[in-house]
């Protein structure tokens, strides 16, 4: 079963990873995750992570609001197990709680990926450049970066489709939101 134990290798090493975050002041230079915008954004993926767990999603690592400090901290969490009867399976999580989900195949994965109401930004992982062109190609979403997390630069568009958003900002396709056109039809 190969599959297996590449699921299990790149849980075991992302588990270890997330465990091994330490929240810390995001002035520091060397911190990695601080806290979240605010106390109502916490408290909302709180009931999030405890919707998922009471439904019986599996926690591979444990996290939540840190009560015993002032602010909006969130240990990261991991969970999987999630299936398409959670409310998790289709809301966006905008704090340290990750879902890893097991496919298939590519077309599963694709299937999971495509199966939200929202399509921001997804990032691929692989060592094959026309296997990851065919994927992007697929996935619903605004934005798709290829060996890194995904984000935004200045130069980049950035923009989602679906229920994350209409349109772009940043980079050439975003200047165009500024600009003023004028359509001259001629029927004659």
């Amino acid at each position: 079963m190969v599959v297996e134990s590449v699921y299990d290798k790149f849980v075991e090493g992302f588990t270890n990873a997330v465990s091994n975050m330490t929240l810390a002041d995001p002035l520091d230079e060397g911190t990695f995750i601080g806290p979240m915008s605010s106390k109502a954004a916490a408290v909302n993926l709180q009931e999030q992570l405890d919707s998922a767990i009471q439904a019986g999603a599996t926690v591979l690592v444990e996290g939540g609001m840190v009560k015993d400090k002032p602010g909006a901290w969130f240990k990261p969490a991991v969970l999987t197990d999630v299936t398409e009867s959670m409310d998790v399976y289709r809301e966006e999580l905008f704090g340290p709680v990750a879902v890893v989900y097991k496919a298939c195949d590519i077309d599963h994965a694709i299937k999971i990926a495509n199966d939200v109401p929202f399509g921001l930004g997804a990032s691929i992982q692989t060592q094959d450049a026309a296997l990851a062109a065919e994927i992007a190609e697929q996935l619903e979403v605004g934005m798709v970066t290829i060996n890194a997390p995904s984000g935004s630069e200045a130069n980049t568009p950035f923009g989602g489709v679906k229920r994350s958003g209409f349109g772009r900002e940043l980079g050439t396709l975003g200047i165009t939101e500024f600009l003023n056109y004028k359509l001259i039809r001629d029927k004659s």
